[in-house]
């Protein structure tokens, strides 16, 4: 079974796995510049037993220079899944896109289904990219799932995550059309709103992350309100089916319990 790599036919970063401790160290250097000075993400000892032991370590490059990298592990059920912990890029030259589509290709070399991660719901850009142009669907809210953290990203709020699944051995997921606003955008504050029928939408802020910088009251607002809505319809069995806008997750009730608010 050999090494993948992307990019050589077709413009963009090539992806590889990675094995050297020199490489290794590389990538804790990538992660320190994306999340938090000073504080590696990973040791480089557990990237190398992680390689070593056939899980996902791999890099993208430009021009001989790592721009991105992806950490991934196998997971239940076994034979069957790949749980991506951290994937980080620099810039937005499709860096992340070529990383996941060539974890995507590694996952099905070695007969796997689906990929799973988890993500802030907050974050507009992820939440497009995870559900737009990879067609991953989150299937279980997670509140402050890896609690507290003050990285430049999460500036210290309360890390609630979807759980996304990207399913491998079927066709794309269908583009899903609009609703009505169940949770909506009010000067900058979330809101509430009445909203029937079976698909609704719940918006997101548009820039979560200033945000936190700029009003931590605010942020703190949509956490919970997005915690209490999309948590809550996700744990009474309705399912996200797309991301509208590229500012809303689309939400189908049908086959969970509906409130109206």
């Amino acid at each position: 079974m050999g090494a993948l790599v992307t990019g050589g036919e077709r413009r963009g970063p090539r992806v590889r796995e990675l094995r050297t401790l020199e490489e290794l160290a590389e990538v804790n250097r990538l992660f320190d510049r994306i999340w938090r000075p000073g504080e590696p993400l990973f040791q480089v000892e557990l990237l190398r037993a992680l390689s070593h032991a056939g899980n996902y370590v791999a890099g993208a490059f430009e021009g001989g220079t790592m721009v991105g990298a992806s950490v991934a592990f196998f997971a239940e059920p076994a034979g069957e899944a790949l749980h991506s912990h951290v994937t980080g890029a620099l810039g937005g030259r499709g860096v992340g896109l070529a990383l996941k589509l060539h974890q995507r290709d590694w996952a099905l070399e070695r007969g796997l289904r689906r990929i799973t991660w988890t993500f802030d719901p907050l974050v507009r850009r992820n939440a497009y990219f995870n559900l737009v142009k990879l067609g991953a669907r989150p299937e279980e809210y997670l509140p402050s799932f890896y609690g507290t953290l003050d990285d430049t990203i999460n500036e210290g709020d309360e890390t609630d995550r979807v759980l996304a699944v990207w399913r491998l051995d079927g066709p794309p997921a269908p583009a899903a059309a609009g609703g009505p606003v169940l949770l909506g955008d009010r000067g900058g504050r979330p809101v509430v709103r009445a909203a029937g029928g079976d698909v609704v939408l719940v918006e997101v802020p548009a820039d979560v992350e200033a945000l936190r910088r700029e009003d931590p009251a605010a942020a703190r607002e949509w956490r919970a309100a997005v915690r209490e809505v999309l948590g809550g319809l996700l744990a009474g069995g309705a399912r996200v089916v797309g991301f509208h806008g590229r500012s809303a997750y689309v939400v189908d009730r049908s086959t969970g319990t509906r409130e109206d608010a």
